[in-house]
């Protein structure tokens, strides 16, 4: 099986400092769902992970964050794209969870619900740090995106080794699609 794992905000999405917390606030990033279109005529199954403390901080509700899920899966559709699974941490900081990355207790549950390993040939996109060190831990290729916080993520330095960057999903797509055996760590 080839799966592919992506953040949500800043990756598929734009991304807000100040939270996407309603459907009409989650707005593509141009070619980001074209690109995952791509990726499942090439035979990916694209998986989302994704951080909404928004939830724990009570800025929007399971329902709220279900709802544009929904709207994500539509316009993704809407262009032929699939969305496979979205898995979230709803919890902040403070809870101290494994799922809410950098920690990789999300990736170790895509990794179980999927029946795959994670190392030598599984992607993970991401525009921040964070995206990259739970990826990175659990055994993924690290590839940062300078959409969403992604330019400043690479100033800061400190990046995974073997971190890979591109301007944006859809040139993270044509780089794996003319990849002649994929991708692996």
């Amino acid at each position: 099986m080839k799966l592919i794992i992506l953040d949500r905000d800043g990756v598929i999405n734009h991304d807000s400092d100040a939270y996407i917390k309603s459907p009409d606030e989650w707005i593509p990033i141009k070619g980001s769902l074209e690109a995952i279109a791509r990726l499942n005529q090439a035979g990916y199954r694209v998986v989302v992970a994704t951080n909404q403390s928004g939830v724990a901080r009570g800025l929007y509700d399971i329902k709220t964050l279900n709802a544009i899920h929904q709207k994500m899966h539509t316009a993704a559709q809407q262009v032929g794209a699939d969305i496979d699974a979205v898995f979230f941490c709803p919890h902040s900081d403070a809870d101290n969870c494994d799922c809410r990355k950098p920690k990789p207790g999300m990736f170790h549950e895509i990794a179980k619900r999927f029946n795959i390993s994670l190392r030598g040939g599984v992607t993970t996109v991401g525009d921040s740090l964070r995206d990259l060190q739970a990826g990175y831990v659990a055994g993924c290729a690290p590839f940062l995106v300078l959409t969403g916080k992604g330019e400043k993520t690479q100033a800061k330095g400190g990046l995974p080794p073997g971190t890979l960057v591109f301007p944006d999903l859809s040139a993270v797509v044509d780089f794996i699609l003319k990849s002649p055996v994929g991708v692996s760590v």
